[in-house]
């Protein structure tokens, strides 16, 4: 397996998660988190250039080879979902310049990717994360937290035999691509 570096992101328009997450033979590892904070920038446009400037400069130093990025949800205001596409476009528009392949996951989707349970509390997927990748955070990083979900749902997705069509050769391609994980 080549080494892999995964860019999550949790878009929003006050606070934007970020997680770096590296894979390896070994598994997935923690490289980094944050957070952009923009609640103190007024102008919505303003935040947007500033959500694609901060992502640019994001994958210049970080090189990811995938972007993994919470998709928004629809709540009670629909200007909320609105808002959280606009940031999370500002965002697919930096990667997608960069060259860097962005995939896009529903917040139910990794948070049962990362504790089983699609309703799972943000204390939750931190604690998880935690666990997962064997790192300390704080819980006011919960916005890093969440990205670093979206992260690791992506690396479960991509190395997961049965996330493809379903069909046996899926079965095939993980056996070619693991002999040394097959007991004889």
């Amino acid at each position: 397996m080549t080494e892999e570096i995964i860019l999550g992101i949790d878009p929003g328009t006050n606070l934007l998660g970020f997680g770096v997450i590296r894979a390896d033979e070994k598994g997935p590892h923690y490289e980094d988190m944050g957070i952009f904070d923009l609640r103190k920038i007024k102008d919505p446009f303003d935040k947007l250039a500033n959500i694609f400037a901060g992502t640019s400069e994001l994958i210049e130093t970080v090189r990811p080879t995938a972007l993994a990025i919470e998709s928004p949800f629809y709540g009670k205001n629909a200007q909320v979902i609105l808002k959280l596409g606009r940031a999370q476009g500002a965002a697919i528009t930096a990667a997608a310049m960069k060259g860097i392949p962005v995939t896009e996951y529903a917040p139910r989707k990794a948070k049962i990717a990362i504790c089983g349970n699609g309703a799972a509390s943000k204390e939750q997927v931190s604690m998880m994360i935690q666990k997962t990748l064997k790192v300390s955070l704080k819980p006011e990083h919960l916005d890093a937290t969440d990205a670093l979900a979206i992260a690791l749902c992506h690396y479960y997705q991509m190395h997961n035999p049965l996330a493809g069509s379903g069909n046996s050769s899926d079965w095939k391609k993980f056996l070619a691509e693991n002999p040394d994980r097959i007991k004889k």
